[in-house]
């Protein structure tokens, strides 16, 4: 008898927007998506991301590919119209997104420029509103949506900087998202990985330090990889998280818990 949990997802409907390469915290939630049933929709970011996300949406199945990059106008409603031509429909929306210019990143919030701030928000917290304003309409039947954060919008951590103030500005979102679309059936949560070795962790300063320092202080001696926070989306895209909305939860092997 086959297992009923590879298929729970079964008949849904998921865009996955943040896929750069196999490490990407997106590709992992394409994957968990993939593995319990659901059908894929991913995008790259520009033709020189094509070549690396292609073949990862080719060996998933992904019904739908397209190119999104958020700051270009007309992109988002394009995948959008996309998506209701070949679906008509949506059920889950996975944003896995996030941009500051360098020199904003790593000078320091007093150095941060407010062009760079306000670029850092508009890609990194406001287009998960866009994207949800596009997707709302399409979820008839309810749905989830999801964003990632990260420990440093509640407390400071070193050099993360302008990202601190963004992040904790996407999970306010989340919340408020919540309460609008709750009554729709739609549940919106902020998932806060620990840090993980992805490229877009890459551009913060120290980034070994910081993993090595979050390892030692999991309780469970290890941090999480791109599939638990991958299941962890699959499970709360299902029934049997459905009275869950609006959380911001933690998948960092307990770090967070510890001073």
């Amino acid at each position: 008898m086959a297992d009923p949990r590879l298929s729970v997802l079964a008949g849904k409907r998921a865009l996955v927007v943040g896929v750069a390469n196999d490490q990407s915290i997106a590709h992992g939630c394409a994957r968990a998506f993939r593995e319990v049933g659901a059908e894929l929709a991913i995008t790259w970011l520009n033709d020189k991301a094509r070549p690396h996300v292609e073949p990862l949406a080719a060996a998933l199945g992904a019904a739908i590919t397209a190119p999104l990059d958020v700051s270009v106008p007309g992109q988002m409603e394009a995948v959008f119209e996309l998506i209701a031509e070949r679906w008509g429909g949506l059920d889950i929306l996975v944003h896995s997104i996030a941009y500051a210019p360098k020199e904003d990143l790593q000078g320091g919030l007093l150095n941060c420029s407010a062009e760079g701030f306000a670029r850092a928000m508009d890609i990194s917290c406001h287009s998960f509103v866009r994207m949800a304003r596009l997707a709302a309409p399409m979820m008839a039947a309810g749905g989830t949506m999801f964003a990632m954060s990260y420990l440093g919008a509640e407390k400071v951590v070193a050099n993360y900087n302008v990202m601190g103030p963004v992040k904790a500005a996407l999970e306010a979102s989340c919340r408020y998202l919540a309460h609008e679309l709750g009554p729709a059936g739609i549940r919106v949560h902020a998932i806060s990985p620990g840090p993980l070795k992805t490229r877009a962790a890459s551009g913060l300063k120290d980034f070994e330090v910081l993993l090595s320092e979050a390892a030692e202080k999991a309780p469970i001696g290890e941090l999480a990889d791109i599939m638990d926070v991958g299941f962890t989306c699959a499970w709360l895209a299902t029934p049997y998280a459905r009275r869950l909305t609006g959380t911001t939860l933690y998948v960092d092997g307990g770090a967070n818990i510890v001073a």
